[in-house]
Order: C-alpha cells, then structure tokens, then sequence
C-alpha cells in the first residue's frame, strides 16, 4: 500500500542538498509529488511530497545519514497525497514598504477577512539594515471579489506601505 509524506528539511544553504536528498529517495524507490524548495537568508529550505510504499520508519532510516551528513534538520509527516487539485489564483497582491513588525499579520488579516484564499506568498527583506524595505508578493482566490481585497486593504494600510493588486487571467489548458 502507497503511503504519503510531507518531507520538511532547512539547514545552511550549500551546492548539492537537491540532487543529494532527491537521489536517495529516487533509490529508495520514491515518487516525488509537489515541491517548494527555497533560499531563505543563508538557509536552504524544502517542502517535498513523497509517495512510497515502505513504512515511515524506513522512510526516515533513509533521509537520516543524507540529513545528517549535510547538517541539515528535517521532519516527516504522513499527509494526503492529494495531487492534481489545483487551485488557480485569480489576483497578484504586491506589498511594499519600510519593515515593521506586522506587516505580514495586518495584511494578511485584512485578505483574509475580505475572502482571499492564499495560495502562494513570498517576501524578502531588501535596502539596508539601517533602512530595511519588506517586500511581499501574494497570489490566491478573491472569493468575494477583487473589490472587497481593495477595500479592506485601503482600510487595513498605512502610509508607508505601498500595496497593488492585479487581477490574473490564467489559461488552462
């Protein structure tokens, strides 16, 4: 029987944690589903859906000595696979402004109680230590339309924080 895992792994960002990690699975005889693998601030961070048919004890006796001859920390879930239930963004939210805290938390709130269905976010902290700029990038659902996102965040904002939102059109097909 076919058993699913969500595989977390974050450690100091070197050459070769892919292909290492991704190698030792593909011999393991592992299908490989979805996957977010990142650089964030010096580290190297990956979210990877892992399909086998070994026991969760095996699937860990096997990422261990990969893990840990890279120095990198990991955790293993079992999830639903899920696969192929896409859900396509239909607006591209951009936040810009000098970093605070909360800025994530205001905005986010503001999307969410508006009908936003989040689908993918990223940030970067750019401009200098002395003058850090955050900058956010969100795609998702405007389930209660692009509209209801304008106005609560011209509500939810401030001054410093610069905010567009550009509705997508996304072919399928």
């Amino acid at each position: 029987m076919s058993h699913w895992y969500m595989l977390t792994v974050i450690g100091k960002d070197r050459r070769g944690i892919v292909a290492a990690l991704t190698h030792a699975l593909f011999e393991a005889g592992c299908h490989l589903g979805e996957a977010s693998m990142m650089r964030l601030g010096g580290n190297f961070t990956i979210m990877l859906m892992v399909e086998t048919e070994q026991r969760k004890k095996t699937l860990e006796d096997m990422i261990e000595p990969v893990t840990d001859s890279m120095g990198l920390s990991w955790h293993l879930d079992q999830i639903e696979g899920q696969l192929h239930r896409h859900h396509v963004p239909d607006v591209s939210i951009s936040v810009s402004g000098a970093d605070r805290p909360g800025i994530v938390a205001q905005v986010t709130g503001a999307l969410a109680e508006a009908g936003l269905d989040i689908t993918d976010l990223e940030s970067d902290v750019a401009g200098s230590a002395d003058k850090p700029v955050y900058i956010m990038q969100i795609e998702g659902i405007a389930t209660e339309g692009i509209e209801a996102l304008r106005s609560a965040l011209s509500v939810a904002t401030v001054s410093s924080i610069d905010v567009s939102i550009t509705p997508l059109d996304t072919l399928i097909g």
